[in-house]
């Protein structure tokens, strides 16, 4: 079991600093702001060589009947599971007395302490940590966290408290442990015959198979944007069996709770999890960071995301909200399932449709929870039902809970439609049967025609999971209007019976592949591309000419076609007359051309 590792002090002493350093991440938001840090943040250690677990804490300022009070309750329940309390104070400001106070709990509470002097930059070791010694801890480390100055001191103290084997404490260093990163990575090119163990070869491969739409990342530690698939079925019979060859979705589902600030996504899951992890407090901001809580729940691993609530962009105004949205922008990229919780006594507002349309368009599953239903009276509900149908109505692939995060009323049946959402967004799709869904949906409504010409839709199949994406084939497929598009979205959805997840269709258009092929193989391509040149060129040529002498003989053959018809009518035969008359004159005439002859 891990060792757990516990930061605690006052505000504004750098412990979220401190743990993103010691974890390697960027986990814990961090900014010149006092009581920035008000939820438990765990992360796995990454300095030392050794593992541990590390918890970041809210700071104890000891105010009481406040925030500060319900942030102080989560840092005694950290102290209390912890191995090690790292007790930091600020060498800058030297001892004050909310330091000896939090030094006289820590006595009280924790078992082994060690005395952190952070910020010591700018200033000597010795001269930061000289009024410090009168605390009376043993263990003490001087430290810069900003700059990483001490920290691997700092993991030394808390080994040697901790008696940890000395062959345990090798930190690689991030280029040493990328280097055998790369060296570790099994050799594919190889056949399975010379590697002499052929099954580590398929586990290894099969983890990296591709999930949403083409890429698995992190395996099931992210578990976020769609990794994987999911041979199980739904609760309705709307998955069918698995393909030979397709990897099993991660065993850990990560679920986000999304929503406007003050709705009451700390207190559904603080009643999900039956105790008090995170605070909740009946005031608008109180989450600020994207917390993560281990889950388990009738065998099954889940992650519950705590995210900040997120307003409408016109009110952002201090940079630690536009943080914390993004952080809760983040989440929701990392999550599979996202839960989106609406207050009912403002019913759904433009920010909600828009957080909705954010979740829709990443592909994320979907369930819609309104929250204090206990508060509405019940000659309103059924009008705020019809209100909600009204504005809400592009969410029919899923279901909308009706629930009450503080007395716990419905809350059961979230986690029904929870795991319904998250097999139909990893359900597996074989090829013939959504052919055959394509063929009949095509039969009863053809698409429309294209310049003329029909649309032919020819097969599908499965491109990616979370969300399920259908991939058709056919000929003028780029053509396709997207009403029709929407029409088949519809269809598959309905004919899938998929719940809780959107589906996306996508069209590829199917090249010529005998286009130039016979000169291609004589010739090549450069051969064959003059060839068709060549040929438009004399094509173009033997028309031109073709043209003209069908424009000659037309003209020839028309001018002796009147020339005839002139001499038959009747004023043709008059001039015919008297040209005779004029020669039978002119010959009897004396002196004329026929008495000379």
């Amino acid at each position: 079991m891990k060792p757990v590792i516990a930061l605690v002090g006052r505000p504004n002493v750098g412990k979220s600093t401190l743990f993103n350093k010691l974890t390697r991440s960027q986990d814990a938001l961090v900014a010149d702001f006092p009581g920035l840090t008000r939820d438990r943040q765990y992360g796995d250690g990454r300095v030392g060589g050794w593992p541990y677990l590390l918890v970041d804490t809210g700071g104890l300022s000891g105010e009481p009947e406040t925030l500060d009070a319900a942030m102080a309750d989560q840092t005694l329940l950290a102290v209390k599971e912890a191995d090690v309390v790292v007790f930091l104070v600020d060498g800058r400001d030297g001892l004050v007395a909310t330091d000896r106070d939090i030094a006289d709990l820590l006595r009280r509470e924790a078992g082994r302490v060690v005395l952190c002097v952070n910020k010591i930059d700018g200033i000597g070791e010795d001269r930061a940590q000289l009024e410090f010694h009168e605390l009376g801890f043993e263990a003490i480390a001087p430290t810069a966290a900003s700059h990483n100055r001490g920290v691997q001191n700092l993991v030394e103290v808390i080994a040697d408290l901790l008696e940890i084997p000395a062959e345990a404490r090798i930190d690689e260093g991030p280029r040493r442990r990328r280097k055998r990163a790369r060296a570790s990575k099994p050799d594919f090119s190889r056949e399975r015959g010379e590697t002499g163990d052929g099954a580590a070869i398929d586990d290894v491969g099969g983890g990296d198979a591709a999930g949403d739409g083409g890429a698995r990342s992190e395996g099931v530690e992210r578990g976020a944007l769609g990794e994987g698939a999911d041979g199980g079925a739904s609760g309705d019979g709307a998955v069918d069996g698995s393909e030979a060859g397709v990897p099993e979705p991660p065993h850990e589902v990560r679920i986000a709770f999304v929503g406007r600030p003050n709705v009451g996504k700390s207190t559904l899951i603080n009643r999900l999890l039956g105790e008090e992890r995170l605070v909740a407090y009946d005031k608008p901001g109180t989450t600020r960071d994207a917390v993560s809580v281990p889950f388990e729940r009738a065998g099954r691993d889940y992650t519950l995301i705590d995210t900040a609530g997120v307003r409408r962009r016109g009110k952002v105004s201090e940079k630690v909200e536009i943080f914390s949205i993004i952080k809760t922008l983040q989440a929701v990229d990392r999550s599979q399932v996202c839960v989106m919780l609406v207050d009912a006594n403002d019913g759904v507002t433009d920010q909600d449709l828009s957080l909705l349309g954010y979740i829709i368009d990443k592909g994320r599953a979907l369930v819609v929870a309104i929250n204090k239903w206990d508060s509405i009276g019940p000659e309103d509900r059924e009008a705020l039902r019809e209100r909600l149908e009204e504005r809400v109505e592009f969410l029919r692939f899923t279901r909308i809970h009706f629930i009450s995060a503080l007395h716990g009323s419905g809350v059961g049946d979230v986690f029904k439609s929870i795991n319904r959402a998250h097999a139909s967004a990893f359900v597996d799709l074989s090829t013939p049967r959504l052919t055959r869904l394509l063929e009949v949906a095509v039969t009863s409504n053809p698409p429309p025609m294209a310049g003329g010409r029909r649309i032919k839709l020819r097969y599908a199949h499965q491109g990616g999971q979370n969300p399920p994406i259908v991939v058709i084939h056919g000929n003028q497929a780029d053509k396709v209007p997207q009403n029709y598009q929407r029409y088949l979205m519809n269809y598959f959805m309905k004919a899938l019976r998929l719940f809780g997840t959107p589906l996306r269709i996508e069209l590829r258009q199917g090249s010529n592949p005998f286009a130039g092929r016979r000169v291609k193989k004589v010739f090549g391509k450069e051969a064959a591309a003059a060839a068709r040149k060549k040929g438009r060129e004399q094509g173009r040529d033997k028309g031109r000419d073709k043209g003209r002498e069908t424009g000659r003989d037309k003209g020839r053959d028309g001018g002796r076609d009147t020339g005839r018809d002139k001499d038959r009518s009747p004023a043709g035969g008059a001039v015919r007359a008297k040209r005779s008359a004029n020669v039978t004159r002119g010959r009897a005439r004396p002196g004329g051309r026929g008495g000379r002859g």
